[in-house]
C-alpha cells in the first residue's frame, strides 16, 4: 500500500461536496494501485428492505445495516467482468455478522492473511484463488466517535502492519470528507426545503385581503364578519363550522389576516388526507433516520407555524386514536419530532374547520370530548349559501373578473336573467359550486354573454335578486315556472355547444360530458333522447 497515494486520493477528495463523488473517488483512487484487486465502502443506514437480503436469518436487529456504496476493481480471470456494482451477495451486512460487520459493530480495523490465517475468513475461495487474493484489510470510518461506514480491499499483494496503519490514517480522512460532503448535503436539503415552504406560504396566501377575500353584504356574512372581528385580537382557538364549499378556509384567513399574528407564517393541514403512519411526521416533524426515507430532518407544521396560525382544515377526519397526540400538543405547546428525544415548543394559535357535527361525534364516541372542548371554545358558523343568497350576483361578478384575468380576455357581462337563474338554485355544493357554475357558463357561453347552465329543475322559481350591477334584458315580468319545452330547449342547446367546442367527442378529459359535468353515459341517453348526433 503506497503512502503517497493514500495521501494524493485523500486530497483529492477532501473539496468534493457530495457524498457520491467523495466515495466514487476513494474506491477508485486506491483501486489504481497495481495489486488491489477490489475496493468497496459500505455505509451505516436504516434496514430494508429485508426479504431480498441473503443475511437476514443472522440480523438480530434490523433497524440499521451497512448498505454497500461504492466498489472498484477488475479480475483478472475475466477483464470483461464488472466489480461496479452495488447488487449481489454482499451488498449489505448486519452489524457483527462476518468480518465486515465485526469492524462495523466494533469500529476496530482487521488484517487478514491468507498465508497466515488460511481460507476460513473469505467467504468464496474458489474466487479468491481465481484471482489471486492473498489479503483482506479493513477498516472503519469513523467521525466525531461514531462509526459511519466500513472501507474494505481485497489485495493480491501482501501487507504488514506499516501499510495497515497508513490505512487507518487514511480511513479517518476518508470518514471526514464524508461527514463533511454530507453535511453540505444537508444544508442544500434544508435550504430548498425553506424555499419551499415559503413559496408554499406565499402561493397560500399571496391574495389575501384584509377582509380574508370574503365577499357579500349580506346579513349572515356580515355577522361573522363581526365574530372574526370580536375573536381575531386574542390567541384563542376557533372552531370553524359549516357545509362544505362555504368558504371556511377563507374565514380562517380572515381571522389570522385580522389578529395580531398576521405578520408571522399561517399554514394549512388537510386532516383527511394524512395517513395515519405519517400524523406525527407531518405535524411534529422528524430527525434523520428515524424511519425508512428519512434521509433528512424535516420540520413539522407545529414548527413551521411557529408565531403564526395553524389552520387543522377537515379536524373530524382525524382518527380517534390520534387524536390524544394532538391534543397533547394543543395544550402543552410542546412536541417532539419523530426518532428525537429533544422538546420543542412552539407558539401556534389554532383554528380548525369541519363540516361535521363534533357534538354528535362526541356522543357517538368517534370524536375526543377532551379534545372538542380544546377546539370549540369559541365556535363559528359559516352560513350556507342559501341562506344568504343577496351575496350572489357580488360572488358571480367577482368569479367572473377572476376568470377574465385569468383568460386575459374582456368579462362577459352578467345580465338579470343570469342573477335570477343563479338566485332559484339551493346551491347544495355552495360557493365552490358557484364558482364552478360560473366558469362552466363561461365555456359555454359567448365572448359578452354566459350560458347558465344549472340542474334539472334549478331554474323552477325565477326571482329578482337586488344588490348587483347588472345588465337587464330580459323581459320585466318572468313566468313563475319554466315549461318542459323550454327546459328541453335549453339542455338541447348545451349538449350542441359542448359538442361543438369539442369537436363531437363524448367522453374522456376532453370530452363534452366533462364540459357539462354529467356522465358519459348520462350525456348519450340525452342525446339519443333529442335526436342529437354528435356531429
Amino acid at each position: 500500500m503506497n503512502p503517497e497515494l493514500l495521501q494524493r486520493v485523500a486530497l483529492q477528495v477532501a473539496s468534493s461536496r457530495k457524498v457520491a463523488d467523495v466515495l466514487a473517488g476513494l474506491v477508485q483512487g486506491i483501486a489504481e494501485e497495481q495489486g488491489n484487486a477490489l475496493v468497496r465502502i459500505w455505509m451505516l443506514k436504516p434496514g430494508g428492505p429485508c426479504e431480498t437480503c441473503h443475511l437476514v436469518d443472522c440480523c438480530k436487529d434490523q433497524r440499521e445495516c451497512l448498505h454497500l456504496v461504492a466498489s472498484a476493481g477488475g479480475s483478472l480471470v475475466d477483464p470483461a467482468q464488472r466489480w461496479d456494482t452495488l447488487d449481489g451477495g454482499f451488498a449489505r451486512f448486519p452489524l457483527s455478522v462476518r468480518k465486515v460487520g465485526r469492524i462495523g459493530a466494533s469500529g476496530q480495523g482487521e488484517l487478514l492473511c491468507l498465508e497466515r490465517d488460511g481460507t476460513d475468513w473469505l467467504a468464496n475461495p474458489e474466487w479468491a484463488q481465481a484471482e489471486g487474493i492473498r489479503v483482506f484489510a479493513g477498516q472503519p470510518l469513523c467521525f466525531a466517535g461514531d462509526v459511519l461506514g466500513v472501507l474494505a480491499l481485497f489485495s493480491r499483494e501482501p501487507m504488514d502492519d506499516g501499510n495497515f496503519s497508513w490505512l487507518r490514517t487514511f480511513a479517518d480522512q476518508a470518514a471526514v470528507a464524508i461527514a463533511n460532503a454530507s453535511a453540505f448535503e444537508q444544508v442544500d436539503q434544508l435550504k430548498q426545503q425553506l424555499e419551499r415552504e415559503r413559496d408554499y406560504l406565499r402561493e397560500e396566501f399571496v391574495d389575501v385581503q384584509s377582509r380574508g377575500g370574503i365577499i357579500g353584504a349580506s346579513d349572515a356574512i356580515t355577522r361573522v364578519l363581526r365574530q372574526i372581528e370580536m375573536v381575531a385580537p386574542s390567541d384563542a382557538p376557533v372552531l370553524v363550522l359549516g357545509e362544505s364549499g362555504t368558504g371556511k378556509e377563507l374565514i380562517a384567513t380572515a381571522i389570522h389576516e385580522t389578529s395580531e399574528r398576521k405578520a408571522g407564517p399561517m399554514v394549512r393541514v388537510n386532516c383527511a388526507s394524512i395517513p395515519a403512519e405519517l400524523f406525527e411526521s407531518e405535524f411534529f416533524g422528524h430527525v434523520r433516520g428515524s424511519f425508512t426515507g428519512a434521509t433528512a430532518d424535516r420540520a413539522g407544521r407545529f414548527q413551521v407555524a411557529d408565531g403564526g396560525t395553524l389552520l387543522l382544515d377537515e379536524i373530524g377526519e382525524i382518527p380517534l386514536v390520534l387524536q390524544g397526540k394532538l391534543l397533547r400538543a394543543l395544550q402543552d405547546g410542546q412536541f417532539s419530532p419523530v426518532g428525537s428525544d429533544r422538546v420543542l415548543t412552539g407558539d401556534v394559535r389554532v383554528v380548525a374547520s369541519t363540516n361535521r357535527d363534533l357534538a354528535v361525534e362526541v356522543k357517538e364516541g368517534r370524536f375526543r370530548q377532551d379534545l372538542y372542548y380544546r377546539l370549540a371554545v369559541f365556535p363559528l358558523e359559516v352560513p350556507a349559501l342559501r341562506e344568504r343568497k343577496e351575496d350572489i350576483p357580488a360572488l358571480a361578478a367577482h368569479f367572473l373578473k377572476r376568470i377574465a384575468s385569468r383568460r386575459s380576455a374582456p368579462s362577459p357581462i352578467l345580465r338579470r336573467r343570469d342573477v335570477d337563474a343563479l338566485t332559484a338554485y339551493d346551491w347544495p355544493g355552495n360557493v365552490r359550486e358557484l364558482q364552478n357554475a360560473i366558469e362552466r357558463a363561461v365555456i359555454l357561453g359567448s365572448a359578452d354573454r354566459l350560458h347558465i347552465d344549472l340542474a334539472p329543475g334549478a331554474r323552477a322559481s325565477l326571482g329578482t335578486s337586488a344588490g348587483a350591477e347588472v345588465a337587464d334584458d330580459a323581459p320585466s315580468e318572468q313566468p313563475d315556472v319554466v315549461s318542459e319545452d323550454d327546459r328541453l330547449s335549453d339542455m338541447a342547446a348545451n349538449i350542441r355547444q359542448a359538442l361543438a367546442a369539442t369537436g363531437g367527442r363524448v367522453s374522456g378529459p376532453d370530452g363534452a360530458a366533462q364540459l357539462l359535468g354529467i356522465k358519459p353515459t348520462t350525456l348519450a341517453s340525452r342525446m339519443k333522447a333529442l335526436g342529437i348526433s354528435r356531429r
